[in-house]
């Protein structure tokens, strides 16, 4: 073993290489981690580790020691006869965990690579001369060994697997249901396809090893590794990616926390300083897609260097980062703000997964099914009654009519065809009538305030139409499907003697085909076909969301203005009608005609309603206040609340703008509060209406070099603009009856959100009229509270408060883009400000960034937690609400929040994706029938 001379002072540094032998011979302590390091470097001959006992693999060990540190720098096979067999096993395809030596040194000397400081050898002096020469550096010194210790006192093995979880690299290649030679084939087979002449570049090591999206992060590793063998690799054969892997894929936690500081570590010092904090910063933001954060880098790098280094001494150890991964639960639970105080203890472990619980689940449990059944019936009740009674009804009129044309004389010349035929038109009349019920919006709305809320399910009214619309395409095809295939065609062939028993009907002369398809009738019913099936074609959810891509210019009958025009055709299938009805065959009096007695009342009321929204709408002309272009293409417009315009929270409006088209009308939640002054939406432009509307909004209110908000004092009265709009509404939607639950469970995807956030501001609203009562009772004497409780009374009267059931409300706010957090960043710190009792729990979730246990989010976890801890401001969202990585675990959230509010009712209020609106539906379901709490699930319309 070779020696090499200090370049400072009396001291020095021994570095060489040592074979297992070497080793063998003067090693006798055991390899557990938890060792104690002072005694881990003195062999005295013990036993080699049971799994080195196998010397037919040998490897070469570099290892690098000073007076009071030692160092593993490289393991690797040596050039002999065992690295040939190893290359034999390479080329062979048997390359495997269990046969690397290497990975096992790694693993099990893992304590090697554990927190003790590599030196230059300058360094040796320094510390020399400090300890000679007692003073503020020599004091910084000793305080920072004595954090050394007491850092290494306070690991445990508990709070090593709890950081484990945080330096997951690559998760999605090295976690899951494969075992570890799968996950190394699938890497085999990229490598195949990414190298050229057996080599891999170092700008494809991300691709290979399935960070695709990830590739500046993966070079990162791959220089680390690099670093390791003390070389600079551009590209790296399969047995060195083999090498690389296994590394990464170490599941010990020192052999993690190794790499990840060799990444920051750039200059192979053993010192992170504040510039390569900065560094990965920077490199962890790209991964992450968080461009805003680059911008901040230097400044957060400080705050982790302030953190980790209060000694001031410029750099950071091993054991330092060690420390803050185990405090990492620590420092997210008192990074909360105390308005949110209270879901901090538990909403962590919902986005690393926490603890999952699990149930026992026998094949069938009669007494479960029987449950199972019950709750079903009790959630979908509404539901089933409405259904039934319709389908009876149906069913009732299909035989009624059937039975009546079969005892009939043109039964004997059509045979089964027209008793069949007339049979679906009894249904089709009845579900023309109702199909117009669900679509009366005021009606509708009129009724939620009503007792008939408990009876009918008006939450799924959309859904019923659907299925009206479904009956009516079953009911045409039936009924002239048997009319120009079947009974026409008996009628034509039928024999004088057969024709004269249906003469009366069709005239002396028999009809042709023709004839009977140019009649009255003929013609209006081939007619509403036509026009009832291009409006039900586009209605579709392909051509309505604009999904189904077509040629030009076909292309333009898709998107919404396709549907909203297409559908107002119904108006002439609606006249078509009444005259098809009143020209039937086989009928003469007037009272058998009976297709006008189905449609009358529910087509007036719908004209009515139709009327009605004309005539508010001129009545409702609003000013425009201002309007904010806010990133993501998302609108807001704050406009003045027209005179006598009262709506409850969770409602919606329609707007409609004259400048670019007098019949478009448009739905939008409201976003502000009952209580409040004004009217506001949000509109995210993503349909040819909205994109119109941001141009028209872009050249009337903003100027060329300011686009971010326009206010009517700066731009003068919007009067005198040409932009317009008009508003009708409000109108009904389930998140309005919130009222009627103990707690909200309130979930909202991107745009999804703003139903509920005039939710929010309502109970900002009642938290701030009750402090205010509070701090009446509390600055007043008590006759002058009784003086006063009359005028206050009044106030509270007229904003028509009502009381509240709600005591808790949980906001889950997932969304794709970081720029979404500024739509209603204002809500988001007024929540933080005014709710001292913690009765909101705002929970944002940022999708596209990585889990909070990947390493590439692990230091962005730090530096969020360590602002918002000194600032109270979140480093992502930039409110006082933390925002956490990923999706989250939504039968974690079930399971807390039914442990949290035993025997309470909890409204579910969903609007986004129809994904996942089933599994949130099915999870309340499941846990209202396990817990005490009973969850009732409902999801918006928009």
């Amino acid at each position: 073993m070779s020696t090499t001379p200090s370049s400072g002072g009396g001291s020095f540094r021994k570095s060489g290489h040592r074979r297992i032998d070497d080793i063998r011979a003067e090693d006798e302590e055991s390899s557990d981690e938890s060792v104690d390091f002072g005694r881990a470097y003195g062999y005295d001959g013990g036993m080699l580790p049971i799994f080195l006992n196998d010397q037919s693999d040998l490897v070469e060990v570099m290892l690098e020691l000073d007076e009071d540190s030692m160092v593993v720098r490289s393991v690797a096979a040596p050039t002999s006869a065992a690295a040939a067999a190893s290359a034999e096993r390479a080329s062979s395809g048997s390359l495997s965990r269990s046969s690397s030596t290497a990975s096992r040194i790694r693993r099990k000397l893992a304590w090697l690579f554990s927190p003790v400081r590599r030196r230059k050898p300058a360094d040796a002096t320094t510390d020399d001369e400090h300890s000679s020469s007692p003073g503020p550096a020599a004091a910084a010194m000793s305080s920072r060994d004595a954090r050394r210790i007491r850092a290494r006192l306070d690991r445990t093995r508990e709070g090593a697997r709890r950081a484990l979880k945080g330096l997951r690299f690559i998760s999605q290649t090295t976690t899951g249901t494969a075992d570890a030679n799968e996950l190394w084939q699938r890497v085999e087979e990229r490598f195949a396809a990414l190298a050229d002449n057996g080599l891999l570049a170092r700008d494809d090591f991300a691709e290979c090893i399935g960070m695709v999206d990830s590739k500046e992060f993966g070079v990162g590793i791959f220089d680390a590794l690099a670093r390791r063998r003390r070389q600079n690799f551009e590209r790296i054969t399969k047995e060195e990616l083999y090498d690389f892997w296994l590394q990464i894929s170490d599941q010990s936690f020192d052999a993690r926390l190794q790499i990840f500081f060799d990444i920051v570590d750039t200059n192979v010092d053993g010192r992170i300083t504040r510039e390569e904090v900065q560094e990965l910063i920077v490199l962890s933001a790209s991964a992450n897609k968080l461009s805003k954060l680059k911008e901040q880098a230097e400044e957060y790098a400080s705050l982790i260097m302030e953190e980790l280094d209060p000694e001031n001494l410029g750099y950071i150890e091993l054991w330092q980062l060690e420390a803050l991964l185990l405090q990492r639960d620590t420092y997210m639970n008192y990074s909360r703000p105390p308005s949110t105080a209270s879901g901090a203890g538990w909403s962590q472990s919902i986005a690393g997964g926490g603890t999952k619980t699990s149930f026992r689940r026998r094949w069938f449990n009669p007494r479960r099914a029987a449950t199972r059944l019950r709750l079903a019936a009790w959630e979908n009740w509404q539901r089933a009654w409405v259904v039934q009674l319709w389908v009876a009804v149906m069913a009732g009129l299909f035989a009624w009519k059937f039975t009546q044309y079969r005892h009939s004389a043109a039964f004997a010349v059509m045979g089964y065809c027209l008793p069949t035929a007339k049979g679906a038109a009894e249904t089709l009349k009845l579900n023309m009538a109702l199909v117009l019920l669900p679509v009366c919006r005021n009606t509708l709305t009129w009724l939620r305030a009503t007792r008939a809320r408990h009876f009918f399910p008006f939450d799924d009214s959309i859904t019923f139409h659907k299925m009206i619309a479904t009956a009516i395409v079953a009911g045409i095809l039936l009924h002239a499907g048997n009319h120009l295939t079947c009974d026409f065609p008996r009628l034509i062939n039928s024999s004088p003697l057969e024709y004269e028993t249906v003469a009366q009907y069709f005239g002396s002369e028999k009809p042709t085909y023709w004839s009977l398809l140019k009649g009255v009738v003929g013609l209006t019913g081939i007619a509403m076909v036509v026009l009832i099936t291009v409006s039900f074609t586009l209605a579709m959810h392909r051509f309505r969301k604009n999904s189904a891509r077509l040629p030009y210019p076909l292309n333009r009958l898709t998107g919404f203005n396709a549907f909203w025009y297409s559908h107002h055709l119904l108006a002439l299938v609606y006249l078509l009608l009444l005259i098809h009805g009143y020209f039937l065959f086989l009928v003469h009096s007037w009272y058998n005609r009976t297709t006008w007695m189905y449609i009358s009342v529910p087509l007036l009321l719908y004209i009515g309603e139709r009327n009605l929204r004309a005539f508010r709408s001129k009545a409702y002309s609003v000013k425009i206040l201002k309007v904010s272009l806010l990133p993501g293409g998302v609108l807001t417009v704050t406009m003045s609340k027209p005179q006598g315009f009262r709506y409850r929270s969770g409602q919606y409006i329609f707007l409609q703008c004259p400048t670019i088209s007098p019949f478009e009308w448009h739905p939008f939640s409201i976003t502000s509060a009952p209580g409040d002054e004004y009217l506001s939406v949000h509109i995210r432009t993503n349909g040819d209406w909205t994109e119109e509307l941001k141009r028209v909004f872009i050249e009337n209110y903003f100027s060329p070099h300011s686009l971010r908000i326009a206010s009517l004092n700066d731009l003068g009265s919007a009067q005198n603009s040409m932009v317009r709009l008009f508003v009708d509404g409000p109108y009904g939607a389930p998140a309005q009856d919130f009222r009627n639950y103990d707690v909200l469970l309130l979930v909202g995807l991107g745009i999804g959100a703003t139903p509920f956030i005039s939710i929010l501001r309502d109970l900002l609203n009642n938290i701030k009229v009750s402090d205010e009562l509070m701090e009446l009772a509390m600055d007043t004497s008590r006759s002058e509270v009784s003086n006063s409780s009359l005028s206050f009374s009044t106030t509270s009267s007229s904003t028509k408060k009502r009381s509240y059931r709600t005591s808790s409300a949980h906001f889950y706010w997932v969304t794709r883009e970081a720029a979404s957090f500024e739509w209603f960043k204002g809500v988001m710190n007024d929540v933080a400000e005014m709710d001292k009792k913690g009765i909101i729990e705002m929970h944002n979730y940022l999708t596209s960034v990585y889990e909070e246990r990947d390493a590439r989010t692990t230091l962005l976890a730090m530096v969020q937690a360590l602002n918002h801890a000194k600032n109270g401001v979140d480093i992502v969202s930039g409110t006082q609400v933390r925002t956490h990585f990923a999706r989250p675990n939504w039968k974690e959230v079930f399971t807390k929040l039914a442990a949290k509010h035993p025997g309470a009712t909890v409204g579910v209020f969903y609007c986004g994706t129809p994904t996942l609106a089933k599994e949130l539906r099915k999870l309340s379901l499941e846990m209202s029938h396990r817990t005490s709490t009973r969850f009732h699930f409902h999801k918006e319309y928009f």
